[in-house]
């Protein structure tokens, strides 16, 4: 790199990361040791069979746990150590969370979802342009048990992104989806990557999604065993399950 070379910021940067769990007289080691830079404007695909460490390494970009040992930061924001008040400050307006699972408040139509994330953004979309951009206009009104599985799915996603997070963490967002809905849940991710802009790291067992990526970061063990860069990325459509 020249000396004239703009350099490269992280939008996440982890080092030295571990975790372990105690359960009576076992201990289990959950990450050991890693290392780990994500950029703005990124695809990435954690990949890694249950127990490899992923979920753990997603939590703790996230906010939502602590490592054992080690060091993470955001967007220059130093995690590690933060109070539950500065860490909930973190994720109510940096992060959008989407679970495998869709944690949708039932009694609500899919655009009041949405607006409980829109209420208390300093900066949010409005809850219809988020549900747009998803593909679901035409179903804001409706309740969850009116939507199907990859329709509640596609509004968990629209709340995620309500808030214009400049991340946006996925586990398994398609692990309790068939595979042609599971399709058409990562079509409105990719779609919600191009038009926003945010880094997107989705965690997956499924080799397949990792087609869509830009980078693909390989877990066993709780390691990173080997990263791989895409230089042509897989549009969701194309995938082959």
């Amino acid at each position: 790199m020249s000396a004239d070379s703009p350099i490269r910021q992280p939008v996440f940067h982890a080092r030295g990361l571990t975790k372990t769990y105690t359960m009576g007289e076992v201990t289990v080691s959950a990450l050991r040791g890693v290392d780990l830079d994500l950029y703005a404007g990124e695809f990435v695909v954690l990949l890694g069979a249950s127990g490899s460490g992923k979920s753990t390494l997603l939590n703790i970009l996230g906010g939502l746990d602590a490592p054992t040992s080690g060091e993470v930061a955001c967007q220059g924001h130093v995690l590690t150590g933060a109070g539950e008040d500065a860490l909930t400050r973190f994720r109510r307006t940096s992060v959008g969370f989407v679970f495998q699972f869709y944690n949708l408040i039932p009694s609500l139509t899919a655009l009041e979802n949405v607006a409980l994330v829109t209420d208390i953004a300093s900066d949010p979309m409005a809850p219809e342009e988020a549900l747009a951009l998803v593909g679901l206009s035409a179903r804001q009104h409706h309740f969850p048990a009116q939507l199907s599985g990859g329709e509640q799915q596609r509004v968990a996603i629209a709340r995620a992104i309500a808030k214009r997070p400049a991340v946006l963490l996925c586990d398994e967002p398609t692990g309790a989806l068939d595979s042609q809905t599971g399709v058409l849940v990562l079509q409105a991710l990719e779609h919600i990557h191009h038009s926003t802009g945010a880094l997107t790291v989705v965690i997956t067992h499924n080799a397949v999604i990792a087609g869509m990526a830009d980078r693909v970061i390989h877990l066993s063990d709780g390691r990173i065993a080997r990263e791989v860069l895409n230089p042509q990325p897989q549009a969701a459509a194309e995938l082959r399950w």
